[in-house]
């Protein structure tokens, strides 16, 4: 095992986390913007992470066992429809 594999696998869903915002955001959490190599790194450290933890993939992302997984809509929303609701509020 690599030591680019041993990181990810010992990698808490915390950091995990904020690797997938920078990602998505394409900047780190103090709003300095990712260089396209840090880009490129983090992606894969964070593909890599879903697909050795990923036990409930979203849509489009990479499951558990490194198994692509897209939702069509109507999983989307039986999913959504599911989950519990938080707050409701009469806007009127």
């Amino acid at each position: 095992m690599s030591s680019f594999q041993q990181a990810i696998a010992a990698m808490p869903r915390e950091v995990y986390e904020r690797l997938k915002t920078a990602v998505e955001l394409g900047k780190w959490p103090d709003g300095a913007p990712l260089t396209p190599e840090q880009k490129d790194t983090t992606l894969q450290a964070v593909l890599a992470w879903q697909s050795l933890h990923n036990d409930t993939p979203d849509f489009m992302t990479i499951a558990k066992g490194g198994e692509i997984v897209m939702k069509s809509k109507a999983e989307l929303r039986r999913q959504f429809r599911d989950e519990q609701e938080i707050v409701r509020q009469n806007v009127n």
